[in-house]
C-alpha cells in the first residue's frame, strides 16, 4: 500500500495528454521480475502453487516505457513495486538512472523488503536518482531499527526513506492494507475468503494506475495477482494505445459505476475508492 505522502502526490498530479482531456496516469507501477525471496503469510506467494518465475524486465521494455511516458509529460509516482522484490533485478540502478533522466519531474520510488540492502547499496540507489526508498520491515522492531540506522548512516533525509512496520500481529493486519488480493488468498498462509458476491462499490484503480508486469503485460489493477484482466502488452503496443483502449474504458466505466461483475473484480474485497476521485471525475467527463 502506498504511504500517505504518495497518496497525496497521486491526488495532486492529475495531468492530461497535451491538447486533450485524456487524463494521464498519476501512478506507474513496475513489477520488474517474477521473483521474490520471501513468502510472507499475508501474500499470495505464500500459497504452495504460486509461481516464482526467474524472468526480468528487459532494458528495451524499460526504455520504451520511460520514453513514451516522457513524450506525454508524466510527472507522477514511478514505483518499482508490484508482485516481486524489485532489488533482485541486477539492473535496478541503471533503470532508476534512466527513469530519472527521462522523467525528471516524476517521483521515483522503490518498495523493498530490504533483505539485500546495506549502506553502500542505499547510497547507490539515491545516487542513481531514487526519490524515496520504502522499506518493509517484516521481522520485528529490531529489524526496523536496523533499517532506520542504515538509512541514517547513508545520510538520507527523512523525505528520502520510509521504514514500514509490517511485523505487527494479525489483529492489526500486519501493518498493511490487508485484502484478498483479487481472490488469491484462499491457499495463502493467512487465508482470506474469495467473495461469493461482488461488492457494490466504486473502485478508481484503473483511472490513475498503469501497472506494468515484467513481460510487458499491462494489468488493469495492482490487486490482480492472478493476472485475469490484461489490458494489452507494451512490447507489442504503445503506452497510449493501451491506456486509452476500449478494454480500459469498459473497466473504468464499470468500476466507477460500482459494477464489479467481471474478473477479478467480482471476487475482490479491496475498497478502491480512497485515491483517484479527481481522475475518475475527469474520465467521466471524457466518457
Amino acid at each position: 500500500m502506498l504511504e500517505s505522502s504518495n497518496s497525496k502526490s497521486i491526488q495532486n498530479t492529475l495531468k492530461f495528454i497535451k491538447g486533450t482531456k485524456i487524463p494521464l496516469p498519476s501512478l506507474v507501477e513496475i513489477s520488474n521480475s517474477g521473483m521474490c525471496n520471501r513468502k510472507c503469510s499475508f501474500c499470495p506467494r505464500s500459497a504452495p502453487d504460486y509461481p516464482d518465475i526467474n524472468e526480468f524486465i528487459s532494458d528495451e521494455l524499460h526504455t520504451k516505457l520511460c520514453s513514451q511516458l516522457s513524450e506525454h509529460g508524466f510527472e507522477g509516482v514511478y514505483a518499482y513495486a508490484g508482485f516481486n522484490e524489485p532489488l533482485l533485478h541486477k539492473k535496478i540502478y541503471n533503470h532508476i538512472k534512466e527513469a530519472k533522466e527521462l522523467l525528471p519531474k516524476a517521483r521515483i520510488e522503490v518498495i523493498t523488503n530490504g533483505d539485500v540492502l546495506n549502506v553502500t547499496r542505499i547510497k547507490k540507489l539515491i545516487d542513481s536518482g531514487l526519490t524515496t526508498l520504502s522499506i518493509s520491515a517484516y521481522d520485528g522492531p529490531d529489524q526496523a531499527d536496523k533499517f532506520q540506522k542504515m538509512c541514517e548512516d547513508a545520510n538520507l533525509s527523512e523525505r528520502q526513506f520510509i521504514v514500514r512496520h509490517r511485523y505487527l500481529p494479525p489483529e492489526e493486519n500486519f501493518g498493511i492494507n490487508l485484502t484478498n488480493r483479487g481472490g488469491m488468498m484462499e491457499n495463502a498462509g493467512v487465508k482470506i475468503k474469495t467473495l461469493k458476491k461482488s461488492l457494490c462499490q466504486s473502485c478508481f484503480y484503473p483511472s490513475y494506475d498503469f501497472f506494468v508486469d515484467y513481460n510487458g503485460d499491462i494489468l488493469m489493477c495492482s490487486h490482480d495477482w492472478a493476472k485475469k484482466n490484461i489490458l494489452g502488452n507494451l512490447t507489442k503496443q504503445n503506452f497510449i494505445e493501451i491506456w486509452t483502449s476500449e478494454k480500459a474504458k469498459i473497466s473504468r466505466k464499470n468500476l466507477y459505476e460500482a459494477k464489479r461483475n467481471f474478473a477479478p473484480c467480482n471476487v475482490c474485497d479491496a475498497k478502491g475508492d480512497q485515491i483517484g476521485s479527481e481522475h475518475i471525475n475527469a474520465w467521466k467527463k471524457l466518457y
